[in-house]
């Protein structure tokens, strides 16, 4: 069984990250943020909302061997669900078929979520534990997004064990085709509305 850290950042900041920190000059502050409460371990209703507006996210796993793997899973936003206050969930809709996320989870449940937001250049780090759930048309279809065209396969349920917000430095401003389109179309129809309204006048002059 593995030993509970002492502090609900030690799920990164291991002794070789620690020794690392120091040798840098950063171990101090850190120190005192593990002293101040370190890391959150529960899903705080602001975690909750900024999860519920993200359409992507990059997942993590390793084999027994530690070798990584990141993939992305992308859907409408709320797609990555909150459960409760330790637990999230996402459809896995059929793909290519390598299956490297589910094999790598059935022999080292261990993983990470990124969730990056662009618009607003917040990124947020999510350390757990993960697990496939098969055959429960249950839990699928109370994940699956309302008349998202996909094709669910399986589901992937995720314990927190901590998470973190970090800097917005070096993050690019980047916004969403959908909503960059429906501020174009609305700046059309404003236009269209005030040219109406200027012929109307000529018209009247």
């Amino acid at each position: 069984m593995p030993t509970q850290p002492a502090y609900s950042s030690d799920v990164a900041f291991t002794p070789a990250v620690k020794a690392i920190q120091t040798r840098k000059g950063s171990r101090h502050a850190y120190s005192r943020m593990e002293l101040g409460g370190s890391w959150e371990t529960t899903i705080t209703p602001e975690l909750q909302a900024f999860i519920a507006e993200q359409t992507s996210f990059y997942l993590a796993t390793a084999n027994l061997q530690g070798q990584p793997y990141i993939q992305h899973r992308g859907g409408p936003a709320g797609f990555l669900r909150v459960l409760d206050e330790h637990t999230l969930a996402f459809v896995d809709y059929a793909g290519n078929k390598q299956y490297i996320t589910a094999g790598n989870l059935s022999e080292n449940p261990n993983a990470h979520l990124f969730l990056m937001d662009y618009e607003h250049r917040q990124r947020v780090k999510i350390w757990g534990r993960a697990k496939v759930v098969e055959h429960d048309d249950a839990l699928v279809s109370a994940l699956m997004p309302p008349g998202y065209k996909a094709k669910a396969e399986q589901a992937i349920v995720f314990s927190v064990s901590a998470w973190d917000a970090n800097c917005n430095q070096h993050i690019p401003t980047r916004f969403d085709s959908a909503k960059v389109q429906a501020a174009l179309d609305a700046r059309d129809q404003r236009i269209a509305e005030l040219e109406a309204e200027i012929a109307a006048l000529q018209r009247s002059s």
